[in-house]
């Protein structure tokens, strides 16, 4: 099993956020322990701030894992969108381009709403486009209807 850089710099920036989680959990004890009420009222929020982190780290994470394993069943269905799209000389995805080829994937994810394929191919038209805040609600979306697939019996692994 080979492990990409993505998923090597993924554990460490995690690792980091545990790491200052701690630290600000134990910044927070200490601060709660003052007999100082301002001093209390920032160990409070000292204590709630590695909360919402924690829960942040663990949707990222999830949300991440879900995708790359949607994408994994689609690439062996053969189901991924192809990346023909044609770029800038710096790199980036023509937006007039990507507009069109968005229609496509708008027209595919109406024509089957609960077919968390068309959805994830309808986020990944999004993310060309430019539209990220869409993009990762397709993506939410598509996660929802596969882990629905899923848990009715496997249909999440049939080809589309």
């Amino acid at each position: 099993m080979k492990i990409s850089r993505t998923k090597i710099w993924v554990a460490l920036i995690c690792l980091l956020l545990v790491f200052y989680m701690v630290v600000m959990m134990q910044r927070a004890v200490l601060l709660m322990a003052d007999p100082d009420w301002i001093a209390k009222l920032l160990g409070i929020s000292y204590f709630i701030l590695p909360l919402v982190a924690a829960w942040a780290l663990i949707s990222e994470v999830l949300f991440g894992a879900r995708t790359e394993k949607m994408a994994n069943i689609l690439e062996a269905e053969g189901g991924l969108p192809e990346d023909t799209l044609p770029r800038t000389p710096g790199g980036r995805i023509v937006r007039a381009a990507a507009d069109a080829e968005f229609e496509k994937y708008k027209l595919e994810a109406e024509a089957a709403p609960e077919d968390w394929r068309s959805w994830f191919r309808l986020s990944c038209a999004y993310d060309a486009s430019g539209d990220r805040k869409r993009a990762r609600k397709a993506m939410r979306d598509a996660i929802a209807l596969f882990r629905q697939a899923s848990a009715r019996g496997g249909s999440s692994k049939q080809v589309s």
